[in-house]
C-alpha cells in the first residue's frame, strides 16, 4: 500500500480496467430481431423505438446507422448493450424510469465502442464490473484474467487505438461493482450531468489517454468508495463544476505502471465541491483510504483551483509519491480548503515544484508549505515530509446493498430534442467561469459563469 493510502491496488487489480472491457465483450449480445417483420432503421436521422419497434435495447442498437436515435421507452430492461457502430444515440425517455439492470449476473450494462456515440437520460444498476464503458478495446481475446484473477496483459495501445468521441449525459449509475461511468482508451468526450452511487470502486473513472481532450462536468458522485478516479489520464482533462461528497475518497490523481501511458500529467481540477468524504455507508476500500478530499499520488503538471474542499477527516488535499512517480510541479491555488483533518498536506521530502498559493486553510503539513511553496519561486526540499493524521476506516458495506438514489433530474425534452452525435467534443472549456463553491460542506454550490 502506497503512502497516499487511497489506491486499491490489492483489491482493485482483480478487477482491472481491461478485464472490465473484456467482461463485457464475453457477454453475448442480441443478433437482432426475432421477428422478420421488425422495421429496420431507415438510414440516418431515424428514430428507433424500444420496445414498440424492437423487442429489445441490444436489437434496436444493432440496426442503427449513425446519426440514428434508439428511444427507450420506460421499463426495466435487463439486457447488456453495446453500441458499436459510429454517431449512435441511445436515449431513455425518462431518466428514473428506463433502468438497464444487471441483476448482478451481468458484466456491464452498456459499452460503447463506436466513435461519436452517446448515452444518455437513463439508469444503469447493479452490474458485476461497469454502468456505463467507453473504450476502444474491441477483442478479450488479448487480455487474460476475469473476475477474481489478479492479472492481465497491458493494453496495446497501438492495436487498440482509443475511442474517439463519446458523451454521457443526464446518467445515473448505482451499485456496480466497478465503475459507474468509465472511459478508457476513450478520448475526445464529455461526462456530464450524471449521478453516480454505491460504486466498489469509482462513481466517475477516466483512465489511460493521451491527450485526453475530455471534460467531466456538473456530476454528483456519493457514496462511492473514490468518487472521481484519474488514472494515466493526460493532457486537457478537465473536471470541473462537480460535487463529490460522502465517498470514502472525494477524488484521485494517480500514476502507475499497472497501465500504459505513465506518468499521469496536465489535468485541472476547477470549481469542484469535495465535501464530508467519510462515509462508511458506501463499499469498502481494501487498502484503507477514507477521509481524503482529493488525493495526487505520482502525478504532475496538474492545476487544482477554485475548489470547496472541506470536512474531510484526513486531509483536505494530498500530494505524495507513487511507485518510482513524484508529484512534481502541481498547482494549488485559490482553493478553500478547512475543517479538514489537515488542509494542505506535501507528503514528500523533496519539494518538486509543487507550489500552493492563496489558499484558505487552517492546517498545512509540513509547517512551512505555504510561505515556503508559493506559486512562481522554489521551495524546498523539506526536512521531513508532511503528513496527515492517521483515520481508521470504518469497514463500509458490501455495493449491493448501498440505498439506491433518489430521483434525479431528466433530460429536458428528452422526446423532442434531435440526437446530437459525439463529434468535435469537448472543445477547450473556459476553467477561469467555474469559480470557487458557495457554501459549505456537502452543500457547496459553484458558481458558473457565462460560458461552457
Amino acid at each position: 500500500m502506497v503512502a497516499l493510502a487511497f489506491r486499491l491496488v490489492p483489491w482493485r487489480r482483480r478487477w482491472t480496467p481491461v478485464v472490465a472491457a473484456a467482461l463485457l465483450l464475453l457477454v453475448p449480445a442480441c443478433s437482432g430481431p426475432a421477428d422478420d417483420s421488425v422495421p429496420p432503421g431507415r438510414g440516418p436521422g431515424a428514430t428507433l423505438r424500444v420496445p414498440r419497434d424492437y423487442g429489445s435495447v441490444q436489437q434496436a442498437v444493432d440496426h442503427a446507422r449513425a446519426g440514428d436515435l434508439v428511444l427507450v421507452a420506460p421499463g426495466v430492461y435487463r439486457e447488456s448493450v453495446t453500441i458499436a457502430a459510429p454517431r449512435v444515440v441511445l436515449r431513455g425517455a425518462d431518466r428514473n424510469s428506463v433502468v438497464i439492470d444487471g441483476e448482478f449476473r451481468r458484466a456491464n450494462g452498456v459499452t460503447v465502442t463506436g466513435p461519436g456515440s452517446v448515452v444518455e437520460n437513463l439508469t444503469v444498476r447493479n452490474h458485476l464490473a461497469n454502468g456505463v464503458l467507453f473504450t476502444g478495446v474491441t477483442d478479450a481475446s488479448r487480455h487474460t484474467g476475469g473476475a477474481g484473477g489478479a492479472g492481465y496483459e497491458r493494453l496495446d495501445t497501438k492495436a487498440y487505438p482509443p475511442l474517439r468521441g463519446f458523451r454521457a449525459s443526464y446518467i445515473t449509475a448505482h451499485n456496480n461493482a466497478l465503475y459507474g461511468i468509465y472511459a478508457f482508451d476513450a478520448r475526445e468526450g464529455v461526462i456530464e450531468d450524471s449521478y453516480a452511487s454505491g460504486q466498489a470502486d469509482s462513481g466517475i473513472y477516466v483512465g489511460q489517454c493521451r491527450p485526453c481532450l475530455t471534460t467531466v462536468r456538473r456530476n454528483t458522485v456519493e457514496h462511492n468508495a473514490v468518487g472521481i478516479e484519474v488514472t494515466n489520464a493526460s493532457e486537457e482533462l478537465y473536471v470541473l463544476g462537480n460535487t463529490a461528497r460522502r465517498n470514502r475518497v472525494g477524488a484521485t490523481v494517480n500514476s502507475n505502471d499497472l497501465e500504459a501511458l505513465a506518468p499521469q500529467h496536465r489535468a485541472v481540477f476547477a470549481g469542484n465541491a469535495l465535501s464530508d468524504n467519510n462515509d462508511d455507508h458506501s463499499p469498502e476500500q481494501a487498502d484503507g483510504g477514507f477521509g481524503i478530499g482529493i488525493g495526487l499520488g505520482g502525478g504532475t503538471d496538474n492545476a487544482v483551483e477554485h475548489n470547496l474542499i472541506s470536512g474531510n477527516r484526513r486531509a483536505g488535499v494530498l500530494l505524495t509519491d507513487v511507485a518510482g512517480y513524484p508529484a512534481a510541479r502541481n498547482a494549488v491555488r485559490a482553493n478553500r480548503v478547512t475543517g479538514n483533518g489537515t488542509d494542505l498536506v506535501l507528503a514528500s521530502a523533496a519539494q518538486g515544484g509543487n507550489c500552493f498559493d492563496g489558499n484558505t486553510q487552517d492546517r498545512v503539513s509540513p509547517a512551512e508549505l505555504t510561505e515556503a511553496a508559493p506559486c512562481g519561486r522554489s521551495g524546498g526540499p523539506w526536512p521531513a515530509p508532511g503528513s496527515a493524521p492517521a483515520v481508521t476506516a470504518p469497514p463500509g458495506m458490501s455495493f449491493r446493498i448501498v440505498p439506491a438514489p433518489p430521483p434525479q433530474l431528466s433530460m429536458p425534452r428528452a422526446l423532442s430534442t434531435p440526437p446530437s452525435a459525439a463529434v468535435g467534443l469537448p472543445g477547450r472549456p473556459d476553467t477561469q467561469s467555474y469559480a470557487l463553491p458557495t457554501g459549505s460542506g456537502s452543500q457547496g454550490r459553484s458558481r458558473r459563469r457565462r460560458g461552457r
